[in-house]
């Protein structure tokens, strides 16, 4: 969520509940106090930072709670010669009568020396910072990052922006960031991961009804949207119930791709798959993929025509193994023209249409492209930041009226209304060949289940990851391989339910 919104959601908030302002703070002060306590750090001595806003009157307000439960807390307020916020001023007058421990800190001569023993409580600055650090300010961040302490930082680590590119800016390390409510955008971006830390989404009771209520342009899946999304199959079904999908791909030497795709296909529900492949790779596919049925290219090593009959199928998948040969491209192309249902393209059907000028022009309404982020460049254009790709990625879906399936740690899908969905699930052990077909079956075979683009990409992607996470907790995340995470989609469906 952006800092805009997080805004306009406390303001919801203290209108439609009604709360004070200062009541809101107390609660996110005690959420912090209430983290710190079950996680056993209540015996360190703390030095909690503040700056004059808000972020500060959340820090002096978690300093007298954990006062007056007798904890070591030594309090530094950043000067910056204003008065600072009415909750700020009102905490702090709550704080006086219980410690002498306040300090001013007016330049680098007032830096206090930090125990490494110690936790470092930063509440300098949160979502409402808009320009980068100079000065007395940026030297104490410095300090802190220097001082070997355990830094845990306050809603986001100051000197990040909420929804903007901060990479190069002066900033806090933090080890755990408690945000309050909703993950800010900051959190999904690569590049600010080694300030963050490890991030802990604390509720702090903000009105429920504002989600509803306001549009909200990005959001983070959580299992209570996918479970509103998974259809319940009717006892009484067959399969032609659950739709027929073509997946096209495979070439000499790549007939794998097609294996994992044709598999997690039918994995996901769908009623019946059909494999279009080289012909070298028919004993292939009916061995490793019995269920599947398999139609041959009359070209042995790559794809040089078009499948048979491809109105009568409900989905497509296009591009695991397919390679890159000109004879392809131009069979790439011609099928695009002819669809009219689903399509989803992945690998080299996304390399191939970043080869031909204006490729995307044939891409089929609703199609779902599914990049990694040098797949993405390649197709969109360069880019110098995070930010600046989810940017891209929305532009180019409204663009093309696609959904862009930018897989990431938490991949993004950007759909042609604008809107952002992120995901929730999946670990560094799916970064390995073979995981982007399992994803492209299991988008194909909901598709040709009846789910649209956009539910399929949400349910997919989930549940992709999902089986990822399991594969992860049972043999270790540098030891999976496509095929754990592929083997663990019943388990991924199951804890949905």
């Amino acid at each position: 969520m952006s800092a805009s919104q997080m805004r306009e959601w406390d303001a919801f908030t203290l209108r439609e509940e009604p709360v004070a302002s200062l009541d809101l703070m107390e609660r996110a002060a005690t959420s912090c106090y209430n983290w710190i306590l079950s996680h056993g750090w209540v015996d360190k001595p703390f030095h909690i930072f503040c700056g004059k806003g808000n972020n500060g009157g959340d820090g002096l307000a978690l300093a007298r709670l954990l006062l007056q439960q007798g904890k070591q807390v030594t309090v530094y307020i950043l000067e910056n010669g204003n008065k600072g916020t009415d909750d700020f001023q009102s905490n702090l007058h709550r704080l006086h009568p219980l410690t002498f421990g306040i300090h001013f800190i007016q330049s680098e001569a007032f830096f206090p020396q930090l125990e490494k023993n110690a936790v470092v409580v930063d509440a300098l600055f949160g979502t409402g910072l808009q320009r980068p650090l100079q000065g007395v300010a940026a030297l104490l961040v410095q300090h802190i990052n220097q001082s070997g302490a355990t830094v845990l930082s306050i809603d986001l680590p100051s000197g990040m922006y909420a929804d903007e590119n901060s990479s190069q800016l002066p900033r806090i390390h933090a080890a755990h960031t408690l945000t309050f409510q909703a993950w800010k955008l900051c959190f999904l971006m690569e590049e600010n991961h080694e300030s963050f830390g490890e991030v802990h989404l604390l509720d702090i009771g903000l009105h429920p009804d504002f989600e509803t209520a306001v549009p909200v342009s990005a959001r983070l899946t959580d299992v209570s949207i996918i479970r509103s999304i998974r259809k319940v199959r009717s006892p009484f079904s067959h399969k032609g119930h659950f739709g027929h999908a073509l997946l096209v791909g495979g070439s000499y030497g790549k007939m794998g791709a097609m294996v994992l795709a044709s598999r997690s296909c039918l994995q996901s529900g769908a009623g019946l798959v059909t494999a279009f492949i080289p012909s070298s790779g028919y004993a292939v596919l009916q061995t490793a993929v019995p269920e599947a049925m398999v139609q041959c290219d009359k070209n042995s090593i790559h794809i040089s025509t078009l499948p048979n009959e491809i109105w009568r199928f409900q989905a497509v998948g296009v591009g695991p193994g397919m390679g890159l040969q000109e004879e392809t491209g131009s069979v790439l192309l011609q099928l695009l023209k002819e669809l009219h249902q689903p399509v989803v393209l992945d690998a080299d059907a996304l390399n191939l249409l970043s080869i031909v000028q204006e490729g995307a022009s044939y891409l089929p309404p609703e199609s779902i492209l599914t990049p990694h982020p040098k797949e993405f460049e390649r197709l969109c254009g360069s880019v110098t930041n995070n930010f600046e790709r989810m940017e891209r990625a929305r532009e180019k879906a409204k663009e093309w009226n696609c959904y862009i399936v930018l897989k990431t740690h938490h991949t993004l899908i950007a759909c042609p209304d604008g809107r952002l969905w992120f995901n929730s699930t999946g670990n560094a052990g799916m970064a390995k060949a073979g995981s982007g077909d399992v994803l492209t079956g299991l988008l194909t075979g909901l598709l040709a289940q009846g789910y649209t683009p956009e539910q399929a990409c949400i349910l997919g992607v989930y549940l992709h990851g999902l089986a990822g996470d399991l594969a992860a907790a049972q043999v270790g995340q540098e030891a999976m391989i496509a095929s754990d995470t592929l083997q663990m989609t019943g388990a991924a469906f199951r804890s949905i339910y």
